[in-house]
């Protein structure tokens, strides 16, 4: 054999001579996902993960995500339903539901944020989007990565990749797409509102919250009980106040390593195949639309409880009722000081946004249980 020959079939062997442009396409946009979180800083635990995974699922010939390879085998924590409720369990060892508990009522700000999730399922549906794959679009709007990677591995496996990195994308970008929704929602007067201080809450009341919530929702709405039960199961370690070590673990090595396995799992579901479609770019759309609603309604909501508390309710808090916490609320408090200095809404802020977790998990409950 010559080696002119070696030479040839040592090339065809390798994946140089099998990459496609789609493959290289999706090579630069995992390269252009890690360069946004690690120049940008845009949700960077989860965008380096899915952008490096992203980048080996469009390497050719590797086997990697084939049955038996390394992806086949880690991507089974998102089939199988177990990555997103383990990071709920971290979630709700991190959440402190005090400010909601201190003023329930803020709870309804919650609920309201997520009428972008069911504004936007009618949206897609009207597109043409079956009801699994719109209903798994409309959970952009939740703002809540892990809730819509659970409900899309469940109802739209082959759209994970485009939703899930439109839902981290946008959850970073919320200090961006928020401040001009509510600023176009509101008066500078209603923005001015200063409001009461949250009240401590006892540890018997927060020992009973997760409790009492998970018993309830799951007899309300079972199809959510793995994410609130886990949230709630998380929250009870933190306020137990016995477990320090189970909670710590919930919070940094456990929560860590699922992100690790959970962010290369998404990305392996970018292949130039599923990724480069038109569905990429209309699901992308239909996310901001979701995630805009939702702010939107939030924020409307809170002007009602502002006109029936004769402006008691900053109006603003309402749009912290999605469920990127805390960087929702974090964005309230921000543009209240602008109208206010003195203003300090950050605490009546966390009670909607932690809220808006509980409502996103619900809502995906619901979807599932439509789509059942």
């Amino acid at each position: 054999m010559s080696i002119l020959r070696i030479i040839t079939d040592f090339f065809t062997s390798t994946g140089f001579a099998s990459i496609s442009l789609g493959n290289l396409g999706m090579l630069a946009i995992g390269g252009l996902l890690i360069y946004l979180g690690i120049a940008r800083q845009y949700e960077p635990l989860l965008l380096i993960p899915i952008g490096f995974g992203a980048i080996l699922v469009n390497l050719p010939l590797s086997g990697i995500q084939e049955e038996g390879g390394l992806i086949h085998y880690i991507y089974f924590g998102i089939r199988s339903g177990i990555f997103p409720p383990l990071i709920f369990l971290g979630i709700g060892a991190m959440t402190d539901f005090g400010p909601l508990l201190s003023k329930p009522q803020t709870f309804l700000l919650g609920a309201a944020a997520q009428f972008g999730i069911f504004g936007t399922l009618l949206g897609a549906k009207a597109m043409g989007f079956e009801f699994a794959e719109a209903a798994s679009i409309a959970i952009i709007g939740g703002a809540d990565g892990p809730t819509a990677i659970y409900l899309t591995s469940k109802l739209a496996d082959h759209l994970l990749g485009p939703i899930a990195v439109a839902a981290y994308s946008y959850m970073a970008l919320v200090p961006i797409i928020q401040p001009p929704v509510i600023r176009a929602l509101t008066t500078k007067k209603e923005r001015r509102v200063v409001m009461s201080e949250v009240k401590p809450v006892s540890r018997r009341v927060k020992i009973l919250f997760p409790i009492l919530t998970t018993i309830a929702s799951a007899l309300l709405v079972p199809a959510a009980t793995p994410l609130i039960g886990m949230l709630m199961l998380g929250n009870l370690f933190r306020e137990a106040g016995v477990v320090d070590r189970l909670s710590k673990t919930a919070q940094n090595e456990l929560i860590n390593i699922v992100t690790i396995f959970l962010g290369v799992a998404v990305g392996s579901r970018m292949s130039a195949e599923e990724f480069l479609t038109l569905k990429t770019l209309m699901i992308i759309g239909l996310g901001l639309v979701a995630f805009v609603i939702g702010t939107a309604a939030g924020t409307l909501l809170g002007k009602l409880m502002y006109v029936i508390t004769k402006g008691k309710v900053n109006p603003m808090i309402g749009a912290a009722g999605v469920s990127a916490v805390p960087m929702a609320a974090r964005v309230v408090q921000k543009v209240g000081q602008k109208a206010n200095p003195s203003n300090f809404l950050l605490m009546n802020a966390m009670g909607p946004n932690v809220a808006g977790v509980l409502g996103s998990a619900i809502a995906a409950g619901v979807l599932l249980a439509l789509a059942g």
